[in-house]
């Protein structure tokens, strides 16, 4: 099916009707967008709005967020969830000052070197700061797209991908670039939605193919079926007087660059024995250890795997670290103020 100049002027009349309120839309600082893009990847509008408000108070320039630590950073992204994005836009801030002299990139191919940048980030960047003609194909414009013409195929297949960018490259109005791709985005946000899209009120109710063929809640389809993993964490508090053990998570696993407390990971979750929790666990020793308490289970769910936790509070006396660049002694009552993985903070709050 082939749209006319119509489908740009609809689509965005429709936009200037009904769209959101929301902060980055008032500001076409690339440094801004580029924040408000990052923290929407994988996160609710709904969600993101506070975190985006929160970050451009205290780094309000690509400057103030290169200069912050990265616990920092991480401490204001907690409860975000996906901290890599926080790690690469720390980076990328400070790649942007060594690089371009502190000032955010103005090409496409400039953008899209940034980490954590890829294709749809880069075109939305271009599009709203500088009105570059990018289309951006996102979930919701894979959406939009397949069921106004059809496309039954697999969306998450490069094929499929290749052919909505270049439908949506003919359709993108070239001289309002960054109106058109925020309507489209917008639409699929809030008019052809998941499930239940509001079809009787839709400007292109004549011209959808899914609609006309009965296929809306059969378009999209996707061909990859996610395969969850479980991972069955034990954490061990241990508590002498105030003080108790935290680390840093520096391997290249989940959560990397988070704090938690000590952690023994099993095939299982059951209950560790007191035998199991030696004296010397992983450089950290102490006197009189006695299981004072075990937690029920704690699940937190990511993309791809489930996290099953169980957290044993252990009571010692003098403690010490044999591996001090690993662990440190903090005060129990200052931990909810690390950057924690979200199953730690749930168990502490």
């Amino acid at each position: 099916m082939a749209y006319s100049n119509t489908f740009k002027n609809i689509l965005i009349d429709w936009y200037e009707d009904h769209k959101r309120d929301l902060p980055w839309r008032h500001t076409v600082d690339p440094y801004k967008i580029w924040l408000s893009e990052i923290i929407l990847q994988q996160t609710r509008v709904v969600q993101g709005i506070s975190y985006y408000k929160a970050f451009v108070t205290k780094y309000p320039t690509v400057a103030d967020l290169a200069r912050a630590s990265e616990d920092d950073v991480l401490t204001l992204w907690k409860g975000l969830g996906y901290y890599s994005r926080a790690r690469n836009l720390h980076y990328s801030a400070k790649f942007i000052m060594e690089h371009h002299d502190g000032n955010f990139p103005r090409e496409y191919k400039d953008i899209l070197e940034l980490k954590g940048v890829g294709k749809y980030t880069a075109a939305a960047i271009s599009s709203f700061a500088y009105k570059l003609s990018y289309p951006v194909v996102d979930g919701n414009v894979l959406r939009v797209i397949s069921r106004l013409y059809g496309i039954t195929d697999a969306i998450d297949t490069p094929a499929v991908v290749k052919r909505v960018y270049a439908l949506s490259d003919t359709l993108i109005d070239k001289d309002r670039p960054d109106q058109y791709n925020q309507a489209i985005m917008e639409f699929g946000a809030i008019q052809c939605t998941v499930k239940s899209p509001n079809c009787d009120n839709c400007p292109f109710f004549d011209q959808c193919v899914a609609r006309e063929e009965h296929l809306i809640n059969q378009i999209p389809c996707k061909a990859k079926k996610i395969k969850r993993k479980s991972r069955f964490f034990h954490y061990l508090i241990w508590k002498d007087g105030d003080q108790t053990v935290v680390q840093r998570r520096e391997d290249k696993d989940i959560w990397q660059g988070l704090y938690q407390y000590p952690l023994i990971e099993t095939e299982n979750i059951k209950v560790l024995r007191a035998a199991d929790i030696c004296k010397d666990y992983k450089g950290i020793r102490a006197n009189q250890v006695t299981v004072q308490n075990i937690s029920d289970v704690y699940v937190q769910k990511l993309t791809h795997r489930d996290i099953h936790t169980r957290f044993y509070h252990l009571l010692v006396s003098d403690i010490q670290l044999v591996i001090k660049e690993e662990y440190f002694l903090v005060d129990q009552k200052k931990v909810p103020n690390f950057a924690l993985p979200k199953v730690i903070d749930a168990y502490l709050s």
